[in-house]
């Protein structure tokens, strides 16, 4: 970066350096998650997919996914069908971040080694034990 810093403009975002753009594209608490899973996992239908990220909401699902579809990371197909059936997978651009994830994750399992994790129960559980 250093003084070098120019803005540059792509795909209609504006940035200063590659990493700026790699954040403005992938980055955020969701989007990460979303293309770990269609790229580990395949090709989900929405519900599958809301299923698999148990804490994020419809809303912000469908949100991030139209940005990562108009961004060109996540393909998006409708069968023509009643009630209509829509899939989602990674395109061919989202198969190249892939590499990048699996080594977050990995990144994050060694943070886990380190430090150590503890187990939670999940709220079902604790609320079923407080009745």
């Amino acid at each position: 970066m250093g003084g070098n810093c120019t803005l540059k403009h792509c795909a209609g975002r504006n940035y200063y350096c590659s990493v700026e753009l790699t954040i403005q594209l992938i980055g955020g608490k969701w989007k990460p998650i979303i293309l770990y899973h269609l790229g580990t996992q395949g090709t989900y239908r929405f519900g599958e997919l809301r299923r698999s990220i148990p804490n994020i909401t419809q809303k912000m699902l469908t949100q991030q996914l139209r940005e990562l579809e108009r961004d060109g990371i996540v393909d998006r197909k409708v069968y023509p069908e009643v009630p209509p059936k829509v899939e989602y997978t990674l395109s061919e651009t989202g198969q190249t971040i892939m590499p990048v994830l699996k080594q977050l994750c990995k990144w994050g399992k060694d943070y886990e080694e380190r430090f150590g994790i503890v187990e939670v129960e999940s709220e079902v559980e604790e609320k079923n034990s407080a009745a």
